[in-house]
């Protein structure tokens, strides 16, 4: 092969691989262009005032990085003469987006149905969905955009996979007489201390991979504490209810004396504290009771049929797009370099017209010298 055509090969294969890498760069370029903006730029007729800007948190710093905070955002809108501000955060998965959601959301606002959760008061809202919190508040006396919001919390991307199932911890409180704000969720000793524990936050036992959650109820007396503890298996939980029981014995627990009851089910650890008397104690902790992981009704992270169908064919689609893309980028690599090579070489760029074939000659004699005659 000669020097000329060694190189034309070389240049040639550079400016594929150039060109490759350029497509895999914008097509990075764009997907972290998308996955970085927590804010949209505009929505439902609200426009952003001036660029978004990170949150500076520093007073809830350790609380959200026990959640898993990746990144934050906060920006203005005006919609007309109505103004508006967005706080938005974005965790690791849903659980400690609905953590921070139970963090930031305050003791009198109401539940609403806003993403996968929410709360009102006042004009001011805050709502989760998927792995992000908002906090919204509208300026005073504008009346608040509740469809733009749900317009906003339709846009947010969903993760994948485990990602996005909620917690289950919370749903084995019992609904009876529950003050929905006051529920607080926590993976971590800071974040469980900030939401007011009954326990010392050494006694939960984070360090094995406890989840607590803990939420207030009404009584006769006034209000008394539920406390919900989670382990990974029964023989932990078992074991961390020894010590917190040995703790209500000796009054390491806030709460009235009477109020102080125990009770393990499973890997659940439940605890009563606060101004219950003995007997809605006891009658609150029954109500407390482990189903199994496979039959937890994780209304929060259902996907019906048809979702799971239409995923499914759209995976289909988009793979059947890139093998089709990569037949035709290989087709043109080694097709369109061979024709080059062929021209350079003087020849036509197809080969239909060659005659390229080896023949053996296997009806000559090969013992008759060249020019005789072949014998009958």
């Amino acid at each position: 092969m000669s020097s000329r055509l060694l190189r034309t090969i070389t240049v040639f294969a550079g400016m594929v691989s150039v060109c490759f890498a350029g497509m895999v760069s914008v097509c990075a370029a764009a997907l972290a262009a998308t996955g970085t903006a927590i804010l949209p730029a505009r929505f439902a007729g609200w426009s952003q005032s001036a660029p978004a800007q990170t949150i500076s948190d520093g007073a809830n710093a350790d609380v959200l990085q026990e959640y898993g905070l990746k990144d934050s955002s906060t920006a203005s809108y005006t919609h007309g003469p109505e103004k508006l501000l967005l706080r938005a955060w974005r965790f690791d998965d849903a659980t400690g987006a609905y953590g921070a959601f139970t963090f930031y959301r305050q003791s009198r606002m109401k539940s609403i149905s806003l993403g996968k959760g929410g709360a009102e008061g006042g004009g001011h809202f805050v709502f989760w969905t998927g792995a992000t919190v908002i906090d919204a508040a509208f300026s005073a006396g504008d009346a608040p955009d509740r469809a733009a919001l749900q317009a906003l919390a339709a846009g947010i991307r969903q993760p994948f996979g485990s990602a996005g199932v909620a917690p289950s911890l919370p749903h084995y409180l019992p609904a009876t007489a529950l003050d929905a704000s006051s529920v607080r969720y926590a993976i971590g000793p800071v974040a469980y201390a900030h939401g007011g524990g009954a326990l010392p936050a050494n006694a939960v036992g984070f360090a094995a991979d406890a989840e607590a959650v803990t939420a207030q109820y009404a009584s006769r007396d006034g209000k008394g504490t539920l406390t919900l503890l989670m382990y990974p298996t029964p023989q932990i939980a078992a074991e961390q209810a020894r010590t917190i029981g040995t703790l209500l014995k000796h009054g390491g627990v806030r709460g009235g004396s009477v109020a102080l009851q125990e009770k393990r089910s499973g890997p659940l650890v439940s605890i009563t504290s606060g101004d219950f008397t003995q007997d809605e104690a006891r009658h609150l902790l029954e109500q407390v009771k482990f189903a199994d992981y496979l039959t937890v009704n994780r209304t929060g992270s259902y996907v019906s049929e048809a979702a799971k169908t239409a995923k499914l064919l759209t995976g289909i689609a988009t793979l059947t797009v890139v093998l089709g893309a990569a037949a035709i980028f290989l087709g043109i690599f080694f097709g369109g370099g061979r024709a080059m090579i062929r021209v350079l070489r003087g020849k036509p760029a197809s080969t239909l017209n060659d005659e390229q074939f080896i023949s053996l000659k296997l009806n000559e004699d090969a013992s008759a010298p060249a020019g005789s005659a072949r014998p009958d």
